[in-house]
């Protein structure tokens, strides 16, 4: 993948991060995310799981900010996520991941409703809060589930989201 390539690709992700539309990415767009997904599996802020989705949103905003918020706004703009993801996560993408654990694992508590593991169609309940169109959802549900066995574990998930961003279109 070229460079021009990539950057478009890394440029269609900004959107998916910009939940309310205003043109950057801001501590609000993960607290609106993270409410969504309480809201969506009937989870209280207020409760230690709650708790940790907060503080795992609170810290991927401050890695991300970190990343990509040039001039210290505390506001991504899509330039900035372009330029702070193309040079600093291209060689390595599973850093990306990593600044997402914590928000990543606090979400799996939640989608986790049984504690036998996040099924595909609870990972797909959190594509759609988090904005992704039904039908792909349903398919990137399916396939973050790597070996096939019902069950979609951390590292399954931090692989995904690894290379969401260095995967070809869609």
């Amino acid at each position: 993948m070229d460079s021009a390539e990539y950057e478009r690709k890394i440029a269609s992700r900004f959107a998916a991060f910009d939940q309310d539309g205003n043109g950057y990415i801001d501590r609000q767009d993960f607290s609106g995310a993270t409410a969504a997904l309480l809201a969506e599996f009937s989870t209280t802020a207020r409760c230690d799981k709650g708790q940790a989705l907060y503080s795992g949103a609170e810290a991927f905003w401050q890695g991300m900010a970190g990343i990509a918020d040039v001039d210290g706004d505390q506001r991504v703009t899509r330039p900035e996520f372009i330029t702070g993801a193309v040079k600093r996560l291209r060689d390595n993408p599973q850093r990306f991941a990593e600044i997402a654990r914590p928000f990543l694992h606090a979400l799996i508590d939640i989608a986790d409703e049984d504690g036998s593991g996040v099924t595909p169609s609870a990972a797909e309940r959190v594509l759609e809060v988090l904005g992704v169109e039904p039908t792909l959802a349903a398919r990137v549900a399916v396939g973050l589930d790597a070996d096939g066995d019902g069950r979609i574990t951390e590292e399954e998930i931090l692989s995904g989201f690894a290379s969401y961003f260095v995967t070809p279109e869609p």
